[in-house]
């Protein structure tokens, strides 16, 4: 899409606020083009296919990853930013770097680094994703970190605690965490990137869930949301009812990820026209634009609550993730007292726990396990 096509509330590549360190234009490419490149190039990009979603990576090969997620979302993003008439370009690089800070073993490994950071600064995975495109990549002569523009690192950091927020500014009072502290939004195509993530998370945890046998679809029949375009496939294939469940479960998650992204372009585009914002810098002042409908908002909420308490808190997976946040937490204790074990640039930094926390965010699963093997000679999980 180009900037003639974009709605007026959209961010327009042409009037980003720019990158911390000045930079010579690179045509025929944008400044959000650019960034999106920049991301998939990255180190930390690669390494999202060996980082978990809710399984861990030994557990089977067909199970989301941290990359396949993030392209899924890139996927759902760009499909209702082109109807809105939103700059793709920024949706796609925010989506596919909005989990480069998360450590290895998802969730588990992250609350793991927070309370081994508690005293610390802490741990959050949005504030490390944002750390790893600003310092972390080491990539270009010029500057540490990726140098990415205002407006893709504004959407990078989704979530940041007051004290770091706080933090932040001080060093950069006009930087992505201002809005944390004024109570703004960040951009539509922020608020999109948002959205499309839970969306994927859903769908995909619905699937490698009933993959996994820890869900069924008995279980899930009762959830609203789902048994709903369940029944609108078997209304219209019949036959589906008495085959295997793969494809009754595809095409009910097609339908299910289609009526969302329908749902959300219509609602949002309703109150786009009442605001009707002058540019991108006026809907930041506004209350969230980018949203469900309520029916869908609540309805999406209750299938929620059924994977937190099915499959997220299943004795399988909370088996696994114990594991993971002990091999996290032994591991950064093995750091502390042992900083030469690391590579030389993160041994000499001179804020020892911090570089420990980057060092360990940055493993893949399979990397973290041969590490705490190496380090403490125990295998926490089976091979």
């Amino acid at each position: 899409m180009s900037a003639g096509d974009l709605a007026p509330w959209a961010s327009d590549p042409a009037r980003s606020r720019g990158r911390r360190i000045a930079e010579p234009p690179a045509p025929p490419r944008n400044v959000h083009q650019r960034d999106r490149d920049r991301i998939v190039h990255s180190t930390a990009f690669r390494r999202l296919v060996y980082k978990t979603q809710v399984f861990i990576n030994h557990q089977g090969d067909l199970f989301r990853t941290r990359l396949t997620h993030s392209l899924e979302v890139a996927q759902l993003g760009r499909s209702a930013a082109r109807a809105l008439r939103l700059n793709e370009d920024l949706v796609e690089g925010i989506a596919l770097a909005h989990d480069l800070g998360h450590a290895p073993f998802g969730h588990a490994g992250q609350d793991a680094l927070q309370a081994c950071m508690a005293a610390h600064g802490g741990f959050e995975h949005n504030l490390q994703s944002l750390r790893v495109v600003d310092a972390l990549e080491i990539r270009y002569p010029a500057f540490d970190g990726l140098n990415l523009s205002f407006e893709t690192r504004e959407g990078i950091l989704k979530h940041c605690s007051p004290s770091n927020a706080r933090r932040l500014v001080a060093a950069e009072p006009d930087g992505p965490a201002q809005r944390f502290i004024s109570g703004t939004q960040p951009s539509l195509e922020a608020q999109l990137v948002n959205l499309s993530d839970a969306m994927a998370y859903n769908a995909h945890d619905i699937d490698d869930g009933l993959r996994a046998g820890l869900i069924t679809l008995a279980q899930l029949n009762a959830v609203p949301l789902f048994d709903r375009w369940r029944l609108s496939v078997l209304a219209d294939f019949p036959a589906l009812a008495a085959q295997p469940n793969r494809r009754l479960l595809f095409e009910t998650l097609r339908r299910l990820l289609s009526a969302q992204v329908q749902d959300l372009v219509a609602t949002t585009a309703a109150a786009l026209a009442e605001h009707r914002p002058a540019d991108s810098d006026a809907a930041r002042a506004l209350p969230p634009l980018v949203r469900f409908s309520p029916g869908l908002h609540a309805q999406n909420a209750e299938l929620k609550r059924f994977l937190f308490s099915a499959l997220y808190r299943h004795p399988q997976v909370t088996q696994s993730t114990d594991l993971a946040r002990t091999m996290v937490s032994e591991l950064y204790a093995a750091y502390i007292a042992r900083p030469d074990e690391m590579p030389a640039d993160y041994a000499a930094a001179a804020k020892l726990p911090r570089s420990v926390a980057d060092y360990i965010a940055g493993m893949t699963d399979r990397y973290a396990q041969r590490e705490h093997h190496r380090l403490t000679g125990r295998r926490l999980f089976a091979d």
